[in-house]
């Protein structure tokens, strides 16, 4: 093969593959910062979206997060068996179920302040290019949305 041939099928061709691996990697270096709060990855980016927007709709959380049900609701059962939440149906539309955090979520939140910070430290980018690297991707969700 000449050396200027674009093969389509190299991984180092392939836009998928760094963001899966740097997804991965991130998430692993979340573990130990979630471990101490008794949170997956999963479960600590919904308490995030509830502690900005409590008493939601299941299907508004899952459009935040972008999950499915099917992947939301065995998860909010574990959050809920932790007592961090609750799910109640809508007294307004029996269809809808919704979100709320209880006080035990709400104090969490205090407990999960300096996870950011510990990761930042873990991500040796600069504030600028981490701000770029976000700007980019939020571009791409709502390109690929």
């Amino acid at each position: 093969m000449v050396e200027n041939d674009f093969d389509p099928l190299s991984l180092d061709n392939q836009l998928c593959f760094p963001l899966y691996a740097a997804s991965r990697e991130l998430t692993r270096r979340y573990k130990p910062f979630l471990d101490p709060l008794g949170l997956t990855y999963p479960q600590y980016v919904t308490m995030m979206a509830l502690w900005e927007h409590d008493g939601v709709k299941v299907g508004e959380l899952g459009e935040r997060i972008h999950l499915d049900s099917a992947t939301l609701t065995p998860l909010l059962k574990r959050l809920e068996a932790h007592g961090y939440v609750t799910r109640q149906r809508s007294s307004v539309d029996e269809r809808a179920v919704i979100v709320s955090l209880t006080e035990e979520g709400r104090n969490l939140r205090e407990r999960a302040l300096d996870v950011p910070r510990c990761i930042s430290r873990c991500v040796t980018m600069t504030p600028e290019e981490g701000y770029q690297l976000k700007v980019l991707l939020d571009k791409l969700i709502s390109v690929l949305s």
